[in-house]
């Protein structure tokens, strides 16, 4: 073999950071793949979190520091709820829609935003109220004000993302792509709960 081929496939072997990152990450995914998500889930919530935090002091030109308590409720929202709850809502709709279904694509659409998403919607209102030692009143107002604007939001937002994702998107990857779109979403559910 020529020194010159030699050299590019020895090249071409060495894994870069975002190689060995993706591959360890697949490893985990196989292995652990509840965690995983979970894990996932909850940081990239507490990350949606802090970018809100840094968006209203920005926009209120607030030197305070930043609410800590507000990044650990949404990394354990997403540790406990988002990565596991969406790894098995995936599975079911994977194994009661498979994708050979006549209008597969419609039906899990209308399962993700019909029952999916108010139903997600409604447990983390729930959730956050009860992270934040708040009352049953302080949770029935905050449904009545916040529930139906954040929904519609959820709707309009959501709605063409999880298309592709739930029709286009590798199994395994769905819970992935719907956190790192959620960075935006949990920005603005943080600036709801204000």
């Amino acid at each position: 073999m020529a020194p010159a081929a030699s050299r590019l496939r020895a090249e071409c072997e060495l894994p870069s950071l975002p190689r060995r990152a993706l591959a360890q990450y697949l490893l985990l995914l196989k292995l652990y793949p509840v965690f995983t998500k979970a894990v996932s889930s909850g940081i990239l919530s507490a990350v949606g979190n802090l970018l809100a935090q840094m968006i209203e002091k920005k926009q209120k030109n607030d030197s305070q520091s930043l609410d800590v308590s507000g990044l650990l409720r949404y990394l354990i929202y997403g540790f406990f709820v988002t990565g596991p709850l969406s790894h098995y809502f995936y599975l079911f709709m994977e194994y009661w829609i498979p994708p050979g279904v006549p209008l597969a694509t419609v039906k899990r659409l209308l399962l993700d935003r019909l029952l999916f998403a108010p139903t997600f919607l409604l447990l983390f209102f729930l959730i956050m109220n009860l992270l934040e030692g708040k009352d049953v009143s302080a949770f029935a107002s905050k449904m009545r004000s916040g529930f139906w604007p954040a929904l519609q939001m959820n709707w309009r937002m959501w709605t063409p993302l999880q298309f592709i994702n739930i029709n286009y998107v590798p199994l395994q990857f769905r819970v992935l792509f719907a956190n790192m779109a959620a960075l935006f979403w949990y920005a603005y559910l943080a600036s709801l709960r204000k």
